[in-house]
């Protein structure tokens, strides 16, 4: 039965009842209205209108049901479905609600897919440019001054090799901007090793990264492992950067249906911090191969970053 005569009905009924009862009850009015006559009136107006209102809620509860989910949705964290519930046009509605979110996680799916192989890509031409063009100009530099500084006079020559470490500096940030922009290490000797450079890349002084890699991990696709790695590395970013901690661990291991990822710091956590584009690229890579990641407290202060592989079924 459509809404419209579903809610006509409802106010039919009240109505109905509290003529019948005006009707065929002792009640009657006089003129002008006594005081007891208006009290017996307002309460059954009082009654109307409470029925009616007990009636539409109950009648119309599944279409709030469907504005909270409507609030509360949101495409990077996909989650259960709103109950389909009600008649006719209300569980109508439910069904088209349901069936737009699958086609828009769909979508959003394969657009981040290709946003995210047109950065890798782009990430790619970068490093290899850095690589190419730039280390090799500043490794040429770096002979030119060796060079001029042996036949330069000494007050000269001191000069000259103040230069050279400046310049020695700068070619080893381009080549590490060069390997956090394109893991060739992940390529070339897998993830295993790639999670262990990284992990070395991050230790400092100030920071304290340990590292556990379970030795029988179930054979993951590149896509899968070049989003473990990418989330290990936001993770050991954003840590180093905004979480003041001393101490981080970065383990990955085996799990019944795939493989499980965690970056776990003792810094100041993230409560009631806005999540920003890193920690967006992050859920957007998790959803690219099925994977599921969690942000929250560690059981011991700081934040913990939980990503969980599954691996794909292979057919008997």
């Amino acid at each position: 039965m459509p809404l419209f005569w579903r809610i006509f009905l409802l106010n039919a009924v009240v109505l109905v009842a509290a003529t019948a009862l005006l009707l065929l009850g002792p009640v009657t009015v006089s003129a002008p209205v006594l005081l007891t006559e208006a009290a017996v009136l307002s309460g059954g107006l009082a009654a109307m209108l409470i029925a009616n209102a007990l009636l539409l809620r109950i009648g119309l509860a599944p279409l709030q049901r469907l504005a909270r989910a409507m609030t509360s949705t949101d495409l990077l964290r996909p989650g259960a479905r709103p109950a389909v519930g009600g008649h006719g046009e209300v569980a109508e509605l439910i069904t088209t609600f349901n069936t737009m979110l699958d086609r828009l996680e769909a979508e959003r799916a394969t657009s981040a897919a290709r946003a995210l192989t047109a950065q890798e890509a782009e990430r790619h031409r970068i490093a290899q440019e850095l690589h190419d063009e730039i280390g090799q100009t500043l490794t040429a530099v770096l002979l030119d001054l060796k060079r001029v500084g042996d036949q330069a006079p000494d007050p000269v020559r001191e000069q000259l090799r103040q230069v050279q470490e400046t310049t020695r500096a700068s070619l080893d940030e381009i080549r590490r901007i060069a390997r956090r922009l394109r893991p060739g290490v992940l390529e070339e000797l897998g993830l295993t090793s790639s999670l262990k450079s990284l992990a070395a890349e991050f230790t400092s002084p100030a920071l304290s990264v340990r590292h556990h890699i379970a030795p029988d991990l179930p054979p993951l696709g590149e896509n899968a492992e070049l989003v473990l790695y990418r989330v290990a590395q936001e993770s050991l970013t954003n840590t180093a950067r905004h979480a003041d901690a001393t101490r981080v661990g970065l383990t990955l291991e085996r799990t019944p249906d795939g493989v499980e990822l965690r970056v776990r710091d003792n810094g100041r956590g993230i409560e009631g911090a806005t999540e920003g584009a890193g920690i967006r690229g992050m859920r957007e890579r998790a959803l690219l191969i099925g994977a599921g990641l969690t942000l929250g407290p560690a059981p011991d202060g700081g934040t913990e970053v939980r990503l969980t592989v599954p691996t794909p079924h292979r057919s008997q």
